[in-house]
């Protein structure tokens, strides 16, 4: 009897392995599959590409307490593109955690279409701060922990304009795989790492598991709105993609249901992949996969230092 419990015991766990197996293979997808992949592909082109899109980021600079004058002159604390603005185009001045612009005489700097001679760029508590722009020239207020600075973006970029997609891996509805995903308890966070060694808690809201030839592997999701953002490293980091990892995005489960899909077709470089001026997150340890994910955007080659 007792052997017969045993054996019995371990027929229902190979089977249950065999479903959660089966459960988490290949997802279903769409006849038009390829052609909404390619849309996405294209839709993240034109993002790239947009006056604020992360390929005509041209500088990020942090500001010192007090008065920073900018410009393109040598002589300034901060010195935008030559060219792009006059030597002196103004102050901006950091002063108990407020920035300030201060618009030199005979210099053009407008907010909404309207020219502007002083305006509060960060009010020291909301981040979603004011862009103001100069020809061609837009920025705006950055805020990474205790640093303040600023993202310059110049519209002017004959490469950018001729971009169309990085390089990736081909189209295979295999990569759209099938997940479940677990809840964490409410509140639950995750600790993440970005290029300037800064951490960070970010409110993680359960972790999705998924197979790759059979065997079971897991990422930890951070909360982002109506979806879920993982950061992923995988073996391919090493030879074809991005050293630092790659960025997707995954739709919440349906109500009532556990499940949802990770289309790895979909998986894309970081903004730092491709540009210097960036504050890219890094993956946690627990999103480094032993696994080659032969899927998505390969690294961005000759776009690193492009500004």
């Amino acid at each position: 009897m007792i052997r017969f419990i045993a054996v019995f015991a371990i027929t229902i766990l190979i089977f249950l392995n065999g479903c959660k197996k089966i459960d988490l293979g290949p997802a279903r997808v769409s006849e038009n599959y390829v052609q909404e992949v390619e849309a996405w592909k294209q839709d993240r082109v034109e993002s790239l590409k947009s006056p604020t899109g992360w390929l005509r980021l041209a500088g990020m600079f942090w500001l010192d307490e007090g008065e920073n004058s900018f410009g393109s002159g040598g002589e300034q604390d901060i010195q935008f593109p030559d060219g792009t603005i006059p030597d002196d185009a103004g102050t901006l001045i950091y002063e108990d955690g407020k920035v300030t612009l201060n618009v030199a005489e005979g210099v053009t700097i407008s907010h909404e279409g309207e020219p502007v001679s002083e305006m509060v760029l960060y009010d020291g508590e909301n981040q979603d701060t004011p862009h103001v722009e100069h020809e061609d020239l837009e920025w705006f207020i950055i805020v990474r922990q205790n640093l303040v600075g600023i993202r310059l973006f110049n519209k002017e970029n004959e490469k950018v304009d001729n971009f169309t997609g990085f390089e990736s891996y081909p189209i295979d509805e295999n990569w759209n795989r099938r997940a479940r995903f677990i809840p964490k308890p409410e509140g639950s966070t995750m600790q993440i790492v970005n290029v300037l060694g800064q951490q960070v808690d970010i409110a993680s809201p359960g972790t999705l598991e998924f197979s790759i030839d059979g065997e079971i592997f897991t990422l930890d999701a951070i909360e982002s709105g109506d979806n879920m953002f993982m950061i992923v490293g995988d073996l391919t980091n090493k030879t074809e993609t991005y050293q630092a990892g790659r960025y997707i995005y995954v739709e919440f489960p349906p109500e009532g249901s556990h499940y949802t899909n990770i289309d790895f077709n979909k998986i894309y470089n970081p903004p730092c992949a491709y540009n210097t001026f960036t504050t890219c997150e890094l993956p946690p340890p627990q999103n480094q996969l032993e696994v080659e994910i032969t899927a998505g955007e390969k690294r961005a080659k000759n776009w690193q230092g492009l500004h």
